[in-house]
């Protein structure tokens, strides 16, 4: 029982997978899929979501400097279609989304040259 209570409480890491599709891999690092572990809860107190997921994004996995490619005004840039679990993340919530354990979020640029 101790277990669920623990796991009721959000006292274990969620871990998630992030991908990257569209070219957007390009500024991670060539990397198209990544496995994350955020924090249960963060120091306000709050669940990680994505909008804290940006964040950490930004200033853990993403190599190349231009952050402007993937972060316009603390949100993902327009053109850049986000899924959670493979929904549109405008039928979750946006960046208000809490991040569950075993989440599948995927970035997708639908801007592309030719």
């Amino acid at each position: 029982m101790a277990h669920s209570s623990a796991t009721a409480q959000g006292v274990f890491p969620v871990s998630i997978t992030v991908e990257f599709t569209g070219g957007l891999e390009l500024l991670f690092g060539n990397e198209r899929k990544h496995k994350v572990i955020l924090p249960a809860q963060l120091e306000d107190g709050s669940r990680p979501n994505i909008s804290y997921l940006l964040k950490y994004l930004v200033n853990n996995l993403m190599k190349d400097q231009r952050t402007d490619m993937f972060i316009m005004e603390d949100n993902v840039r327009p053109g850049i279609l986000v899924l959670i679990n493979d929904a549109d993340w405008e039928l979750e919530g946006e960046e208000t989304y809490e991040l569950q354990q075993g989440d599948n979020i995927v970035f997708v640029s639908t801007l592309h040259g030719g």
